[in-house]
């Protein structure tokens, strides 16, 4: 075998990164990416070092201020990070934290005994990730700065006499040799905040934006304390909805160095929702405090109905599907050493938290059920009327099956199914009504691209019972095209397709249309849209044509632009589809099921916001209150352009 000597991989081939270096070669395996959301993500690893020391019980508030050039200011009145010399560097702590990774108090020095900043990598990232960067530092009696650029040091830390000011301001720009566009949006950053303040009961967190001026009409300040911590927040969720308990039940309990918090409040809809924290980190995929959680709840609510003589002799246990129906919650945990499953921190894995969060909520719960009669009595009355749901959803479905088993196959008669077999490599197009069915089927590429039409509008699942969902004609078919199951059984892994595309036209009926999916998919399949399979398409408004040349474009505004082009040009030919069903098979591939040239959105829960905005979201514009709904309308009305009735 011939050896080619010009491509020999030797040691020279081997790059050693000094210092902060690595993080500017690969900026996206530090805070994920170089977009909006990465540079949120350098706001946000700042303030959970202010946050840390209010944990600790240091700190009272923090000032975050986003300047109009893009520069950022985020300021604390906790203890300030330490100035004397460290005996592994010799040099000042100050500048060792500011230029190294890996390294301050939360490594087992004591210095914070619960921490979300779990790596001890966020100052340094974000100094590395700073074109300039100046820290201050006020402590006994002295304020002490030193200044940066790209990670290193372009000052020595100097000291000065101070006015008695105490706590840690850190100022930086983000690069734009990393960041193209310093496109913040403050009610993605405000949202955040305002949740980093409920999980921290008594914390002040302002947020002031001079670069939101123009944008927000001079309206550029937020400040937020909740006395209440996790009550308040509870309580937000439900705002709008009618609940069993007049005020939401809390409780803080510390077990062994654990602190373990929760608040729960149920309401008259059908779906749960629960969030889990540890550390003030949101652990979307809930982790050992949230099985704790759920297993506590299951248990003293039983415990409760059996003592009460609620439950008919006959009657099985209420499960945990029941005991969390039309519930809110939050739970919550600090504890001195999390173990994190994933890179991204969304689960926790520390064994013993389960075992303790269980028998603390047991106790706390089972003795507010004993003091508050009235509201046990409606929690347990609305729990056995979820099991009765519950039961007649199972028989339902066995129904389908049966039939199903009669008839050969499970999958629904109006799926257009696709010959790939792998999912990864198959795409589901959800389609609205027959004749735009009738095109895509022809227009698309049956190797790999399925086509299930549905007829007329969903149910609204926001407001409806587990029974009368499973029933649902469209919905069944729709579950059954999927072939993951739904509920607490959705399963991922036996997803059919792993691109699940919505694909309705552009009017008032298929913006409802493609609405009512999403409220189905997020509280049916809230996996399917963490797992990045949703998708929604993008068909065009417009064909405009001159000569044998045909263009087609997304928006008013858009169209516009070509339009202003034209001039001088020969007769102009302008079709506006208002529907999919107006364009021919030919026509659709091309502009909207083609993988070359179409345009796709995915559908994410948007990072700052999180699953609990979503879910006030949805809550809120689905639910059974028309208050909610007409405020949101009358307040967003004058954003919407050229509305087609």
């Amino acid at each position: 075998m011939a050896i080619d000597t010009q491509t020999r991989y030797t040691a020279k081939d081997i790059v050693v990164l000094e210092g902060l270096e690595a993080v500017r070669r690969r900026p996206g395996m530090y805070i994920g990416s170089t977009d909006q959301r990465g540079l949120h993500h350098l706001i946000y690893e700042i303030v959970d070092n202010s946050v840390d020391e209010a944990m600790a019980g240091y700190c009272d508030s923090v000032e975050v201020t986003i300047n109009a050039d893009g520069s950022v200011l985020v300021s604390d009145d906790g203890r300030g990070i330490p100035v004397d010399i460290h005996p592994a560097t010799q040099k000042s702590a100050l500048e060792t934290v500011m230029t190294t990774l890996h390294a301050g108090g939360k490594f087992g020095s004591g210095a914070y005994k619960v921490s979300g900043g779990l790596h001890g990598v966020g100052a340094s990232v974000v100094n590395a990730l700073a074109s300039r960067m100046r820290v201050e530092v006020g402590r006994d009696n002295y304020t002490y700065y030193q200044e940066y650029s790209r990670g290193a040091p372009t000052t020595e830390v100097v000291q000065e006499l101070g006015l008695g000011n105490r706590g840690t301001s850190i100022a930086y720009a983000p690069d734009p040799d990393i960041f193209p566009s310093l496109n913040y949006d403050f009610n993605a950053i405000t949202e955040h905040l305002k949740q980093v303040a409920y999980l921290n009961r008594g914390l002040r967190i302002k947020i002031v934006s001079h670069r939101h001026a123009e944008q927000m009409k001079g309206d550029v300040e937020r400040s937020y304390y909740f006395e209440g911590g996790l009550s308040d927040f509870v309580a937000n969720l439900n705002r709008g909805r009618k609940t069993f308990q007049s005020e939401p039940f809390y409780f803080e309990k510390t077990v062994d160095a654990t602190v373990v918090e929760a608040a729960l409040q149920y309401n008259d809809s059908f779906h749960e929702s629960i969030f889990s924290f540890a550390n003030c980190i949101s652990t979307e995929e809930g982790g050992t405090h949230l099985t704790g959680f759920r297993a506590a709840l299951t248990r003293a609510i039983n415990d409760y109905a059996k003592k009460q003589n609620l439950l008919k002799n006959d009657q099985a246990n209420l499960s945990g599907d029941d005991v969390r129906e039309g519930l809110t919650a939050v739970v919550s945990v600090k504890i001195t050493d999390p173990q994190f499953e994933g890179q991204t921190k969304t689960k926790l894995g520390n064994a013993e938290v389960k075992s303790i969060v269980e028998s603390a909520v047991v106790v706390a719960l089972s003795q507010y059920l004993e003091e508050h009669p009235t509201e046990g009595r409606l929690i347990v009355s609305k729990c056995t009327t979820a099991q009765k749901a519950r039961e007649a959803a199972r028989k339902a479905r066995e129904l389908v099956q049966r039939k199903n088993a009669l008839d050969g196959s499970s999958l629904p008669g109006k799926l257009a199914d696709c010959s790939e077999r792998n999912p990864a490599l198959s795409e589901l197009f959800i389609v609205e009504g027959e004749s735009a069915g009738g095109s895509a089927k022809m227009g698309r590429d049956r190797r790999f691209q399925a086509i299930l039409p549905i007829k007329g509008k969903i149910l609204n699942v926001e407001k409806a019972a587990r029974d009368k969902i499973i029933a649902h004609e469209e919905i069944r078919a729709l579950i059954a095209a999927l072939g993951a199951n739904e509920g607490e059984e959705f399963d991922p892994d036996k997803l059919r397709y792993h691109k699940i595309i919505i694909m309705t036209d552009a009017d008032v009926d298929g913006s409802h249309i493609r609405t009512l999916l999403l409220t189905f998919f997020f509280r049916g399949m809230l996996d399917l849209i963490r797992g990045a399979y949703l998708y929604i398409a993008q068909p065009p408004l417009y064909r405009i044509q001159v000569g044998r040349k045909v263009t087609y474009v997304y928006s008013d505004e858009e169209k516009d632009e070509v339009l202003a082009g034209m001039n001088g040009k020969r007769a102009i030919h302008l079709q506006r589809y208002k529907g999919l069903g107006e364009m021919n098979p030919e026509q659709l591939w091309e502009t909207t099921m083609d993988p070359e040239t179409r345009n796709l959105l995915s559908v994410v829960i948007e990072e700052g916001r999180g699953a609990a905005e979503a879910e006030k979201m949805f809550s809120e514009l689905m639910g059974e209150e028309v208050a909610p709904r007409k405020k949101f309308i009358q307040a967003h009305a004058q954003s919407v352009k050229d509305l087609d009735i």
